[in-house]
């Protein structure tokens, strides 16, 4: 594998039934913790609203609090939903980041509103942050990461110099076009939308125009990784994952609920199909052996420069468990290349 690749987390920030928002954050402040005594690269966090299972809605305030935790890893956004936000707010923010934590800071940003539509025009008032414009509020947001120009009328304080590095997230091939545009690294939201893939990884890195931030294609893939001491018991933690994301389906969003043992008759009951087909098809789950075996052949197919795994498990301390025996078998990969 040359050396296996960096793996990075994707932390959602789960609220469990039972638990509440402050629980939710400060188990997220403790496996970031984890994450960076066991070595992962970066640490990001995502935009979501109106969803009663994620706590990470502020999410530059909880990227603040993550990285006053930590030391090195790097810490950043995957993603922050560009349409909800004035370019210039996002850049201070960030600028504002990058200032207190130098050199850590990753702005991952999306066009997706990261919730419903009714949501998404209480978060603006309007709905003028059109997707549509996604590409020129990009550019605008660079722009003011960029050291000001002479006569620049509006400038980012803090943020202009700061260079923090910019990423374009997708789910479709749209997003790898405009990230081979302008010469970004690109993440691929592979973890909920394996569909498009590998079209997506392809027009990127066919289209990819060197630019000043990257000079060739940088390409980071999510995955769903949940790993424990057997197979059954890794597929029972993934459970929890697999309801709320039937829940999410059918238009009830929820906190994050416990493993059942028969997740087949969940989905039967909601004449839902295989829980183990579709937007989760691609997950890994299982004992270390076979999370070994999963994680080469996914990167052996798709020679992705990074991965970043996120995992929802009820239990906090199984959670951490699943990125310790990670790590473990990134090290044994690590050896044995």
């Amino acid at each position: 594998m040359g050396g296996m690749i960096p793996l990075s987390v994707l932390d959602l920030s789960p609220v469990f039934e039972g638990a509440d928002v402050g629980q939710a954050l400060r188990n997220t402040l403790d496996l970031a913790r984890h994450a960076e005594r066991l070595g992962y690269h970066r640490y990001w966090l995502a935009e979501h609203h109106n969803m009663p299972g994620i706590a990470s809605a502020a999410t530059s305030i909880v990227i603040g609090q993550v990285a006053a935790a930590t030391s090195t890893i790097r810490v950043g956004s995957g993603g922050i939903m560009l349409p909800n936000h004035a370019p210039l707010v996002i850049a201070e923010q960030f600028g504002t980041l990058e200032a207190l934590f130098p050199g850590r800071v990753d702005l991952g940003v999306g066009r997706a509103p990261g919730t419903d539509q009714l949501t998404a025009r209480a978060l603006r008032r309007t709905l003028a942050g059109d997707v549509d414009r996604f590409p020129q509020d990009v550019v605008e947001l660079m722009a003011y990461l960029e050291p000001a120009q002479p006569g620049q009328r509006v400038a980012a304080y803090p943020g202009e110099g700061s260079k923090v590095p910019v990423w374009i997230l997708g789910s479709s091939t749209f997003g790898a076009q405009l990230a081979a545009m302008l010469g970004l690294p690109y993440a691929f939201a592979s973890h909920f939308a394996p569909a498009q893939m590998e079209e997506a990884i392809a027009v990127y890195r066919t289209q990819f125009a060197p630019s000043a931030y990257l000079d060739k294609p940088y390409v980071m893939l999510g995955l769903n990784l949940v790993a424990a001491e057997t197979d059954a018991e890794a597929k029972r933690l993934f459970t929890s994952n697999q309801q709320a994301f039937l829940r999410l389906r059918t238009g009830h969003p929820g906190r994050l609920p416990p493993p059942v043992d028969d997740i087949e008759a969940v989905y039967a009951a909601a004449g839902a199909g295989s829980p183990w087909a579709g937007p989760l098809a691609s997950a890994i789950v299982g004992a270390p052996e076979t999370v070994r075996r999963g994680l080469h052949a996914f990167v052996s197919r798709h020679a992705p420069d990074e991965v970043i795994v996120t995992a929802q498990v009820y239990d906090h301390g199984q959670r951490v468990r699943s990125f310790e025996i990670l790590a473990e078998v990134r090290d044994d990969l690590a050896r044995a290349a």
